[in-house]
């Protein structure tokens, strides 16, 4: 790979390791003049709260406040980090930190859910990606910037905070109330739904994520005897995270070609992330499970391999997250947070306010067996006296119902991941035949 630069694309946790701006954005464009109108009003406004406000306020506070405008002003994303919350996100990409375990987002003012971490107090209590929080205890938020109220969310492991929820399926609001926790989240997980074939579960992009997903693939080969049929990438609810472990992931499974590429508002300052040549899987198929809850830079991975042909993306469309935040250290304590660039997938699709669209659009829904009278057609296995089938051995056949009824037991428990494994299964026959 080249360009191999410390991007990072997520919500409450962004951040570039450096401290300059990309090729492009200088300090000055075309000389561009100081509006000296609007800096005399800025100071005339500064020099009246000084002088008329209710209570004292120090020049520093009011400077901060005036910065965060500043940079709140210009899109959901930028935002000015003081020396507590640049610490708290430096800390978050390393998988833990103390609070309640969901990625959050602002939506007309009140603070969205984009996806409860997997293991976490927040999916525990039932919180739901999607769901738009008006209250935090008795405090409405409706206007508080997204610092501040992940801020409020987080304290001391065993504290509780309610949140006040609107959830789109719910008339009336809803209390939830979340025992905070320290969170260690575990990025990847993996399992063998059937035999050869298996799940992969990557919950954010940290920056030991692609060394665990190697060696969560590495154990799935193990368990099947070298090499997989196919396996199910589980992107579902994934906000996002650092860019180079998406880029990295995408990397296993592509042989060659662009993975992602960005573009600021400078025509030189366009980066290309390209492929290696090699494949992790030696081409066995993938599909890839997404949701509105998947933003970011789990949406470059499915661009990535929808773009290249190399998997199948199944689910609901995606959130379309596709703008590049970087982080500028500033005075050796702060930083700003700014949008600097969009993201593109390989054929050059901007994912921003679009999303990532599903090959194969599948509903999330709820499947029960429906519990009758046995009215199954008679087979001649069921006849008296029928004769045995010499080709099939008796654990052949034990195989074939343990089979079925694994697919049963999944469909009902993820209706998603039952179907993305029938997927799976008519690739690799057919691959075969081919």
């Amino acid at each position: 790979m080249k360009h191999c630069m410390g991007l990072v694309f997520g919500f409450s946790l962004v951040i570039i390791l450096g401290g300059a701006l990309q090729p492009g954005l200088g300090v000055a464009e075309e000389k561009a003049t100081v509006p000296m109108q609007d800096l005399r009003a800025f100071a005339e406004i500064f020099g009246r709260i000084k002088q008329d406000y209710v209570e004292p306020v120090a020049d520093r506070e009011l400077l901060e406040h005036a910065i965060r405008g500043m940079l709140t002003g210009l899109d959901p994303h930028s935002a000015y980090l003081n020396a507590d919350e640049y610490r708290s996100l430096q800390v978050g990409t390393t998988g833990e930190f103390g609070g309640l375990g969901i990625e959050v987002g602002l939506e007309d003012g009140f603070v969205k859910v984009i996806a409860p971490i997997d293991d976490t107090p927040a999916q525990r209590a039932g919180v739901q990606a999607g769901d738009i929080i008006i209250k935090l205890d008795d405090r409405p938020i409706k206007g508080v910037s997204l610092d501040e109220a992940v801020k409020l969310m987080r304290g001391k492991r065993g504290t509780s905070i309610t949140l006040t929820i609107v959830r789109e399926s719910e008339k009336n609001p809803i209390t939830i109330t979340v025992v905070r926790d320290v969170i260690r989240v575990a990025s990847v997980k993996s399992r063998i739904l059937e035999e050869g074939f298996g799940y992969l579960r990557i919950s954010h992009f940290q920056s030991r994520s692609t060394q665990d997903m190697l060696q969560h693939l590495s154990e799935l080969k193990n368990q099947s005897g070298g090499q997989l049929r196919g396996l199910v990438l589980d992107l579902r609810n994934n906000p996002g995270g650092i860019l180079n472990g998406a880029v990295a992931v995408s990397d296993a499974f592509l042989t060659d070609g662009i993975i992602v590429y960005t573009q600021g508002r400078d025509a030189t300052s366009r980066l290309d992330f390209t492929a290696a040549p090699d494949d992790v899987l030696e081409g066995s198929p993938i599909v890839v499970l997404v949701n509105g809850g998947s933003a970011s830079a789990s949406e470059i991975v499915a661009g990535a391999l929808q773009d290249h042909k190399r998997a199948v993306i199944m689910g609901t469309r995606t959130f379309g997250k596709g703008s590049v935040q970087t982080i500028v250290p500033v005075n050796g304590h702060a930083a700003v947070k700014l949008t600097t660039a969009r993201y593109f997938t390989p054929s050059g699709r901007s994912i921003q306010a679009e999303g990532i669209i599903p090959d194969i659009k599948l509903s999330d829904i709820k499947v029960t067996s429906v519990k009758g009278p046995d009215l199954a057609q008679v087979k001649e296995s069921d006849l008296k006296g029928h004769l045995e089938n010499g080709n099939m051995e008796k654990d052949a056949k034990e195989k074939e119902k343990k089979s079925s009824e694994a697919e049963v037991t999944l469909s009902e428990t993820d209706y998603q991941l039952g179907e993305a494994l029938n997927l799976l299964k008519a690739l690799y026959i057919l691959e075969k035949k081919g």
